[in-house]
This record gives C-alpha cells, sequence and structure tokens, in this order.
C-alpha cells in the first residue's frame, strides 16, 4: 500500500523537517539531485546530451538550477530559462552556484529534454503573464517533458488550470501527491516516480495494490457452504430494470453466497411470473423475490438503482436505514436523489453500516456545493460528509475517493471504458456483495473500486475504450480477481 498527500500537507511536513533542523538549501540539494537522475536517465535513452530547465524564482525553481548544476557538472550541456524577477531565498543561493547560461526570453532553440519547474505545491490560481507563456513554450516545444514535483498549472485536486504542462514524466518530492492522482492529474503528470529527500509526512490517502486488494480474497476452505459467504439484496424500484440487473451481474461475480433480486409487485400475479422468468433466464442463479417477503434479513442490501424518485421509494429508504440486522446498507443512484429531494435527516439516524456511492452530480446536490468547488478539492469534502453522517463515502469519479472519515483512499485503476451508463450500477452490486461476505465497509469500497476498475481496464484490452458495456465490465471481474494471484 502507497500513501497519497495533499499540497498543504507536504508544505506542513516541508516546514517540520526545516524546523527539525534540515536546512531548506538541504532539501533542495537533494530534491535537484532528483531531478537531475532522472533527466540523465531520459537524455540516455533518448540519446541526446543536452537539456534545458524552464525555472521559476520559488523553491521549486532552484530545484532546477540545482539539478542543471549537477547535470553540467556530470558533462552535459544545460541551459536554464527563467524570466522571474523575485526569487526565494534558497533559490537565489542555488541560481548562484549555477554557472551555466541562463537565458532571459524563450529561445528558438530546440531541446530534446525540457525540465518544467516552474511552480511546486504553492500554486492557487491560474498562470498568467511570463509564467503562462513558459508553460505555453514547454507544451508546444516538441521535447519530452520531465516535471518536477508537479506539473505547474496543477492545483490541489488536480484540476488542470489553463495553461498547465503536460508532462512525460513527474519526478515529485518526498512524498506521492494526491493532485497527481486526481482528476486531470492523471492525464497531465505522465509516468510518476517519487524521489525520497529526508521529508516524513503523516496523515495520507491510502493507495491499494494487487497485494491489498487480494488479502480480502483468500484461498476458500473446502469445508465451506453458501451460507458462509453471506446473502445480498439488490432491491428493484418502479423505474429502470436495466440497473438492478446490472447490479445482480455484478453481484454474483463477488463470491457472495446468495444473490436476490427483489422486484416490486406488478398488477398481476401473472405480469410478475412472467418478469420472473425473464429475468431468470438472464441471471439463473439469481433468487428473484417480491416485496410481499422481507429482504431485510440478506447480509447486503443494496437500494437506489433505477428506482426514480418518489414518496413510497423514500420511505423504504427510511426503512432500510432502520435496520439493524443489515451488515451493510449500500446507495446509489436514485437513492441518492431521494434524499437530496426529501432530506438528508434519515441518514443520520441510520442503524446499520451505510455506503454512499454518489458520482459527481450527486454529491453536488446532497451537499450543495457546485460541482466545480467539489473537484476542486474532494477529498475534504468527501471526509467532510462521511463524519458528519457517519458513513463510508465512495465519491466516483476517473480516480474515486473513498473515505468512512478516518481513513481515505483514493483509487487508481479504471478506464474510460467504464464511462458508460450501467458502470455504477454494476460496482454497487460488486461492493454490496462483498459486504455480504462479511468485509467491512471501507475496504469492501475500496476492493470494489479497485476490481471494477481492473475489469474495465481488461474490457479496454479487449474491446477498446469505446464499445465495451457495462455487461463486458461484468464479464472481465473473474479474470481482474484472479490476476491477483
Amino acid at each position: 500500500m502507497k500513501f497519497a498527500f495533499s499540497n498543504a500537507q507536504m508544505r506542513a511536513a516541508d516546514e517540520a523537517a526545516i524546523a527539525a533542523g534540515t536546512l531548506a538549501e538541504t532539501l533542495m540539494e537533494r530534491a535537484g539531485s532528483a531531478l537531475a537522475d532522472a533527466v540523465e536517465r531520459a537524455a540516455q535513452r533518448l540519446g541526446v546530451g543536452d537539456a534545458l530547465f524552464v525555472c521559476g524564482g520559488g523553491n521549486n525553481g532552484g530545484d532546477g538550477f540545482v539539478a542543471a548544476r549537477i547535470l553540467m557538472e556530470r558533462g552535459y550541456e544545460t541551459a536554464v530559462l527563467c524570466l522571474a524577477e523575485r526569487f526565494s531565498e534558497a533559490c537565489k543561493g542555488a541560481k548562484a552556484k549555477y554557472r551555466g547560461e541562463i537565458l532571459g526570453r524563450i529561445p528558438r532553440r530546440r531541446y530534446a529534454l525540457v525540465a518544467d519547474c516552474l511552480f511546486g505545491t504553492g500554486l492557487d490560481r491560474a498562470p498568467a503573464g511570463d509564467n503562462a507563456a513558459l508553460i505555453r513554450f514547454i507544451n508546444q516545444s516538441g521535447a519530452y517533458v520531465i516535471s518536477c514535483d508537479l506539473p505547474s498549472g496543477l492545483n490541489e485536486g488536480g484540476i488542470a488550470f489553463d495553461p498547465c504542462v503536460v508532462a512525460n514524466e513527474t519526478v515529485t518530492m518526498g512524498q506521492l501527491k494526491q493532485s497527481l492522482l486526481l482528476a486531470d492529474g492523471a492525464d497531465v503528470a505522465g509516468k510518476i516516480s517519487v524521489a525520497d529527500i529526508g521529508i516524513p509526512a503523516e496523515g495520507g490517502a491510502e493507495v491499494w495494490e494487487d497485494a491489498d486488494v487480494a488479502a480480502l480474497f483468500p484461498k476458500k476452505k473446502s469445508h465451506s457452504n453458501k451460507g458462509n459467504y453471506g446473502s445480498v439484496a439488490i432491491l428493484a424500484g418502479y423505474g429502470s430494470l436495466g440497473a438492478p440487473l446490472m447490479a445482480v451481474g455484478a453481484a454474483l461475480k463477488s463470491g457472495a453466497g446468495y444473490t436476490e433480486l427483489w422486484l416490486p409487485c406488478a398488477e398481476s400475479r401473472e405480469t410478475d411470473e412472467m418478469r420472473r422468468t425473464v429475468f431468470a433466464a438472464k441471471y439463473p442463479a439469481c433468487i428473484v423475490n417480491f416485496y410481499t417477503g422481507n429482504p431485510l434479513l440478506a447480509k447486503a442490501v443494496a437500494f437506489g438503482m433505477g428506482a426514480s424518485v418518489g414518496e413510497s421509494q423514500y420511505e423504504m429508504l427510511q426503512t432500510l436505514l432502520k435496520n439493524e440486522g443489515c451488515g451493510a446498507l449500500v446507495l446509489d443512484a436514485d437513492a441518492l436523489n431521494a434524499l437530496s429531494a426529501y432530506g438528508k435527516a434519515p441518514l443520520k439516524g441510520h442503524r446499520c453500516p451505510v455506503v454512499v456511492t454518489p458520482h459527481i452530480k450527486e454529491f453536488s446536490r446532497l451537499t450543495g456545493k457546485s460541482a466545480a468547488e467539489i473537484l476542486a478539492d474532494p477529498v475534504p469534502c468527501a471526509q467532510a460528509f462521511a463524519r458528519e453522517y457517519g458513513v463510508t463515502v465512495v465519491l466516483k469519479n476517473n480516480r474515486t475517493v473513498i473515505t468512512d472519515g478516518a481513513r481515505t483512499a483514493i483509487n487508481t485503476s479504471g478506464s474510460p471504458a467504464l464511462a458508460k451508463g450501467g458502470s455504477g450500477d454494476a460496482l454497487t452490486g460488486f461492493l454490496a456483495g462483498l459486504c455480504a461476505r462479511g468485509v467491512p465497509p471501507f475496504e469492501a469500497s475500496c476492493a470494489a473500486c479497485y476490481l471494477m476498475g481492473m475489469a474495465g481496464e481488461l474490457a479496454a484490452d479487449a474491446l477498446g475504450e469505446y464499445s465495451p458495456t457495462a455487461c463486458d465490465v461484468i464479464e472481465q471481474i473473474p479474470s481482474a480477481i484472479l490476476s491477483l494471484q
């Protein structure tokens, strides 16, 4: 398991390291050396002997001056492009030690390697003026681009300002940064490596890897039966039936002992029997029930997929939230929309573990925050909601944030192939299935997001990023689980 830290956490860790006796100049030398090593490796791959460092006046620029000096000492031809007028003290010192060429305007010469050292973790607004011109120069240079710490123009939540450097690789200093993983960060950072420069940090978000997920899928004991693995109930509403069926399909792949689909009763017994026959033909391993029984006996319950929004659904939601015997209640789609429409008060009184799985727009309706506000800093937004309501939040995006208020994770698996209707329904069903097996909600959420992301990657490998449907992704779940072993 790795950990990823916010920009604010890393600035605090940097300050703490300096307060503990590590000189800022020492940290800059370490960072510059790590950057120099990365540039040298790239130069050797490309077969070139020169590099341009585009530096700002802050400590990120200082890292660039150090790297340029070190590479020049190793025999490389280096130049620094710097249009800054003000410099931090540490950057002044690094600049004074560099004996190579410092350019005061954008050169016409082309460089095969460009190091982006304009901004670090302190950027909070779009670059303008000379800085914007430098970023555009880097992006239009045609060079292999290595960013120091962060691509310049990337903000705390991983949203790329206009303009923002698009790097081939990023050498991030001290610890992995959350902004490199979230939102646009996944597209502009390129290959990410972490340079240990002696800055310990605490409180980062978990980044799960294969081994972490594999631990939740141990080899089954031969002396076991379906009752050992729990039952999951997928509750359909009065809206679309395709959505709960996607959830059923994924739940069947989760390892739960029983998967049940609960349907509202139709106007006639004949219609009910016809629907039961149709669903049994699609998923014969699924038990089809009607609401004349009691779905609350299941170990885990999923509700909201295709349910539609109305008072009857809200009443059912309130009943589910009061169910003390449920191992976990997973709420998606219209369950969340019902809370937004009729009030979130019942969520505070829940008597069973609850997982909510909103995408950004659903979370916007739940919290009253704009989508832009959430995207700008999704981790604290999700954490605040989880703490206020005592739930596990699965805030879905290209990089999903998972938190129960105490622990937080960022899921890094996935593919644009998942950007299609039904993917979220499948995730909910699979997550509920893991909860039915007795996996705690936070861990189940992390594992479900990771494996559904892997399944999306496998579907894209087989069918491309445009063609896979949610059904295609569901079919890849077994391969995703097997790949862990």
